[in-house]
């Protein structure tokens, strides 16, 4: 490998290290993309920084203990603070194009943890890990597996047993993933993350993630096609081999979530591409065209799987990294024994052999990265927390971690300020030339549509309000003209009445005209009929006025119906209708007004004779319910109401005309208002059923504080 004659191959590996630091632009754009815009310069300034800790550790640390002359093939030795000196000739060059090209792949397998991590770890916690993984995790088990490419006089302990990760699935990948896996679990998910009544947090810019994506794709070329680390024939293999390995995986990923969701996910589609070339990676070298569709396939279905996983243990990975660098990259490890061309492993295994070894590689390197990444990152933890208070969450890393902000998050913070201090004069901050800027316009442009909107209605509100004033007094007004008038009417008619009866007595028999007599009949009748509507008007005004005095006494529910029932018989009887009283046993006392009680009871009745042709039959029931009211019914098999007109027939001095009242219509239409006035007086309900042709239900229910059960009101 240090042959100083072989100077395009160093020119080869130094264009290779720029595609793979291309890679680096690449998580920015995919990771930013992904996660919330109040964390996307956060995570950006994290891909910067790692890169640059990653840099400086490996140079100073890390390079010499994973290529350094081994220590019985577990660390290296040399080649700390590395420096090959002055220029002297193409061997130096190509070790510190070595150096460069190790240099890019350790920065990549540092970046891996920043995607999962993204959005709730503190800055400095997340340089804290950048430290570690560069110049301890990574360099000890890349010696372990790549101990000798330095220095061809010696091998890493793995790398001695055969196993073979050519770009490095396991080394660069998995590590990565399995130290992301220990951050996760440690710093928890994201707020709200697995909130079962809210939808999980989504990227805020995926087309700069597809661009991420593509940075990513084109700088693998590099980190396949420069592991080779020369240019030789098999450079152009390995190339198509990760090409086609990525479209695998999309095409793949991009069915899956096609068929189970009914449409293509975005996300899905490049993390597939990703895993996709994690897992080829391993093998690119021993793969032809067709196992590479393969294992590109397997490698997007594994991540997909894995993904699904860490979801329902509630595990929160932000952008899908241990699924496509852990997960893909130990399937593509394990896939070099069960896929790749044995003769050219190099390493005289059979597959069963390499499987065992390719899987030993795989579990150490899970039982050494996680284990140690796990240990240390808590230890820091302890000390130095590693996530960020729940406010700074809530705020957004840009703000809390930076002092940065966003047009979208300046707009997010102007809103919850409305939502927290209900003062929504303030118009939200317009950035102009922007997509926030459009949304903060429009926003303000519906606060000024809802200001007009609540002015006319308060506008309307007050013209209700003073109308509403107006009709209350006019009817109170109402109310005292009518109680002023009836009063005022009584005296004259009772004395009309008195002199009519007087006029059909005795006194008036040796005038014996009959035709007088029938004068003096019809004007009792008519001042009788006209007091009943007087004294109707009267009750009806003083209800509504609030001024009916109730004269409340417990009171025996079957002595009061068989008084009202005696007293409209001889009408029913008149019209050839069946009256009876149902009363059930050991009813309880009711408290009410007697006189309103059986005002109630009698107007029910009267209607029900009014209204039930020659023949029909009338019910008067009182029960006591299942809940405890007592009920009175009345039920008739009358001409029924149809349900349109039961609400008019509530209405005051509103008659229901109809050709087949059994009685002529002559009254004022204020029974059923006056009964319902007086039930609500009584806190009791009024229910109507009825039916046209069939015949009507009336019921009226008394609360439970109205029954009287063994002398005790019911509670």
């Amino acid at each position: 490998m240090g042959d100083p004659a072989v100077t395009d191959n160093t020119i080869w590996l130094l264009v290779c290290t720029v595609l793979v630091l291309l890679m680096q632009a690449g998580f920015t754009c995919l990771e930013t993309g992904l996660v919330r815009a109040k964390n996307s310069i956060n995570v950006a300034v994290k891909n910067v920084a790692d890169f640059c800790v990653a840099s400086l550790a490996f140079w100073a640390i890390g390079f010499g203990i994973m290529f350094g002359v081994t220590s019985g093939g577990v660390f290296g030795t040399s080649f700390f603070f590395f420096d090959t000196g002055p220029f002297d000739g193409t061997g130096s060059a190509w070790l510190m194009a070595f150096f460069f090209f190790q240099l890019a792949f350790c920065g990549t397998a540092t970046t891996i943890v920043s995607g999962a991590v993204a959005e709730r770890m503190s800055f400095r916690g997340y340089l804290m890990t950048a430290v570690v993984l560069s110049a301890c995790i990574y360099p000890v088990f890349g010696h372990w597996a790549w101990g000798g490419f330095a220095i061809d006089t010696q091998m890493g302990w793995l790398q001695e047993l055969g196993f073979v990760d050519f770009a490095g699935s396991t080394v660069v990948h998995s590590v990565g993933g399995w130290v992301a896996l220990a951050a996760v679990l440690i710093i928890g998910p994201r707020l709200g993350q697995f909130d079962e009544s809210k939808s999980s947090t989504e990227s805020h810019n995926t087309p700069v993630a597809v661009f991420g994506m593509f940075l990513l794709w084109v700088g693998w070329f590099g980190f396949n096609g420069g592991s080779t680390l020369a240019l030789d024939v098999s450079v152009p293999h390995i190339m198509v081999h990760t090409l086609i390995a990525a479209a695998a995986g999309g095409v793949t990923a991009m069915s899956l979530t096609w068929s189970r969701r009914g449409a293509p996910n975005a996300v899905d589609t490049l993390n597939g591409v990703l895993a996709g070339l994690v897992a080829i990676t391993a093998s690119a070298h021993v793969a032809s065209i067709g196992t590479s569709i393969i294992i590109g396939g397997v490698g997007a279905v594994v991540a997909l799987a894995c993904q699904s996983f860490l979801r329902r243990k509630r595990i929160d990975d932000a952008v899908g990294a241990v699924p496509v660098h852990l997960a893909a990259g130990i399937w593509g490890t394990l896939a070099v024994a069960l896929l790749g061309d044995a003769s050219l492993w190099g390493t005289g295994h059979t597959r069963l052999e390499q499987l065992g070894v390719q899987a030993l590689g795989v579990a150490v390197a899970g039982i050494y990265a996680f284990g140690v990444g796990y240990a240390v990152l808590t230890v820091i933890n302890w000390f130095l927390p590693l996530r960020v208070s729940e406010e700074a969450e809530h705020l957004g890393l840009n703000a809390s971690e930076h002092g940065a902000s966003t047009a979208i998050h300046d707009l997010i913070h102007a809103m919850d300020t409305q939502k927290q201090t209900g003062d929504f004069s303030l118009r939200v901050p317009v950035e102009p030339y922007t997509e926030a800027g459009q949304i903060a316009t429009q926003y303000n442009q519906v606060l000024d549509r809802v200001h007009t909107e609540i002015a006319a209605r308060e506008q309307t509100a007050d013209q209700l309000r003073s109308a509403r004033d107006q009709a209350e007094i006019a009817n109170a007004a109402k109310s005292q003209f009518l109680a002023n008038m009836s009063h005022e009417l009584r005296t004259p008619l009772n004395a009309i009445i008195g002199f009519s009866e007087i006029m059909n007595g005795e006194i008036f028999g040796p005038l014996g005209n009959e035709q007088y007599k029938e004068y003096a009949s019809d004007i009792h009748d008519s001042g009788t009929h006209l007091l009943s509507i007087i004294n109707d008007i009267l009750d009806l005004s003083k209800v509504e006025a609030d001024s009916y005095d109730l004269a409340e006494d417990e009171l025996d529910v079957a002595q009061v119906l068989d008084a009202c029932s005696r007293m409209i018989r001889t009408r029913a009887q008149s019209g050839e209708l069946k009256l009876s009283v149902e009363i059930e046993p050991d009813l309880p006392k009711l408290v009410a007004d007697e006189r309103a009680l059986k005002q109630m009871i009698i107007n029910l009745v009267s209607n029900a004779v009014k209204f039930t042709p020659q023949g029909g039959s009338i019910a008067l029931r009182a029960r006591l319910e299942a809940d405890g009211r007592i009920a009175l019914e009345v039920a008739d098999t009358g001409i029924g109401i149809a349900r349109s007109d039961i609400k008019k027939a509530f209405e005051p001095f509103s008659q229901l005309q109809t050709d087949a009242l059994v009685f002529k219509a002559d009254g004022t239409g204020l029974g059923l208002p006056l009964t319902a006035a007086l039930a609500r007086s009584h806190q009791a309900t009024l229910v109507v059923d009825s039916e046209p042709g069939k015949g009507t239900s009336i019921t009226l229910r008394f609360p439970l504080d109205r029954v009287v059960l063994k002398g005790t009101v019911a509670a």
